[in-house]
């Protein structure tokens, strides 16, 4: 059970290995400036390996569990689905369901650790797999792995290199569980914290804060909802951040320097290097071409998005 590109590993490293029954993703969803109706990522994998699916618009229906139940299959392995199951569907299948998480558990529970992970500044992160109750993230944990988190690596990027190693992580856990040696320890409630789904306002850059908060929140909502300011009453997009030390700058947000290594837009705390913009009408470009075509310039202010801005 799972819908986005972070699921497909998992996908394809268990159906390498064991048998699936049956792939549940969410609906189709129109996207793109077309509006065209686009299958999840998980659905193009599954049917690119000839595996049956189905999509149901809400899990709660007794039909959906009696569905998941008939399949004969052991185990249900749930990967960023987007769905709170109900008991019915926890209690489906013999052996429960698992899940592959985004974050070292009890950290970061919810819809988006990856980012929020990004956005706090950590420099350390990884997945577990856990045995999925009724709670949110709540369930005890069979395993853990960590990976740093690159000074630059953007929330997209990280979850590219976390989606293998959950899926890597995952086959070791099936692994114990056939040979009946896995043992899944409770987490340490007290020690949660919770990661909320991502909204556009937290895409809403103020340069008035600390250069490295700033730089890690632009880094940590790239690709979705992205980096959003105002410039020259124009929305622009930022990409590429980087925090650096400067004893002496600008106002928060203006650009005092533009090169070939990006714009340099100072903070409240130090400044912020952007290498890359996206401006109306226009692909994504680095600091210095969109300088080059005018659209840029030393002196420029950067406003964050507020309700007088954007009417």
């Amino acid at each position: 059970m799972g819908s986005p590109e972070f699921a497909v590993p998992s996908l394809e490293r268990v159906a390498a290995e064991h048998e699936v029954m049956l792939v549940v993703t969410q609906p189709d969803k129109r996207a793109g400036r077309g509006l065209q109706l686009t299958a999840p990522p998980m659905k193009v994998a599954a049917l690119a390996r000839n595996l049956p699916v189905i999509q149901p618009a809400k899990v709660r229906p007794p039909e959906v569990a009696a569905e998941l139940a008939a399949t004969g299959a052991e185990l249900a392995i749930v990967v960023a689905y987007g769905k709170i199951l109900p008991p019915a569907v926890l209690t489906a299948f013999p052996k429960g369901c698992i899940n592959v998480h985004g974050s070292i558990l009890p950290a970061y529970r919810g819809a988006a650790p990856v980012q929020r992970a990004v956005i706090d500044g950590l420099t350390e992160t990884g997945v577990s797999i856990m045995q999925l109750d009724a709670g949110m993230d709540t369930g005890p944990v069979y395993a853990t792995r960590t990976t740093p988190i690159g000074p630059d690596e953007t929330a997209g990027e990280l979850m590219q290199r976390l989606a293998p190693l959950g899926a890597d992580l995952l086959l070791e856990v099936l692994a114990q569980i056939a040979a009946g040696t896995a043992v899944a320890a409770p987490q340490d409630h007290a020690r949660a914290t919770h990661a909320a789904m991502l909204a556009p306002k937290d895409g809403y850059i103020d340069f008035t804060g600390d250069a490295r908060a700033i730089a890690a929140r632009i880094r940590g909502v790239d690709p979705w909802p992205g980096a959003v300011v105002y410039l020259r009453n124009e929305r622009v997009k930022l990409f590429g951040a980087r925090a650096i030390d400067l004893p002496r700058g600008g106002l928060p947000g203006e650009v005092i320097a533009i090169d070939t290594n990006g714009a340099v837009i100072a903070a409240g705390a130090g400044a912020v290097r952007i290498r890359e913009l996206t401006v109306p009408g226009k692909r994504r470009l680095t600091a210095a071409q969109v300088a080059a075509g005018r659209g840029l310039a030393v002196g420029d202010t950067m406003i964050p998005p507020t309700a007088d801005v954007m009417t």
